[in-house]
């Protein structure tokens, strides 16, 4: 296989607000903390352990203004992107490194606004539109699979 992939996917829980960027032009960029947990039983003490794993994620104009709107700190949401890395120089001229989800994709899973006002906050793909919706994938009554 020639070529290479680089995906990521994550359902986690936003660790923060949504911090905005605007930049001349008109664009903008989002960043926020996402975490994510894994649960195991040490088979020694047989106790339980959860272990944490924090992601820095990154969107990009319409979808960091629609995460901004919607999303709060403890709000849980599936994303889709790829990893990115860089550095650049700090005010004390030392080199800083990061790793960063660039998203292409999300899907509000829970949201405390939703939970707030009990009303359904649609799901947003962004750029392309996947609908994991089982509603729109319903086929004819008379059309069968096979």
């Amino acid at each position: 296989m020639n070529g290479t992939l680089n995906k990521v996917m994550l359902i986690g829980f936003l660790g923060d607000d949504i911090k905005m960027h605007y930049f001349d032009g008109g664009n903008c960029i989002g960043r926020f903390q996402l975490a994510t947990n894994e649960v195991y039983i040490n088979k020694t003490t047989n106790e339980k352990i959860t272990s944490t794993e924090w992601h820095n994620l990154v969107v990009r104009n319409k979808a960091a203004e629609l995460c901004e709107k919607y999303l709060s700190k403890g709000d849980k949401i599936y994303v889709e992107g790829r990893i990115k890395s860089r550095q650049w120089q700090s005010e004390d001229g030392s080199t800083k490194h990061t790793t960063e989800i660039q998203v292409t994709e999300f899907t509000f899973l829970s949201t405390k606004k939703d939970s707030e006002n009990n009303k359904q906050i649609p799901a947003v793909d962004v750029p392309k539109n996947t609908n994991f919706d089982s509603e729109n994938n319903v086929l004819p009554i008379n059309d069968l699979p096979f």
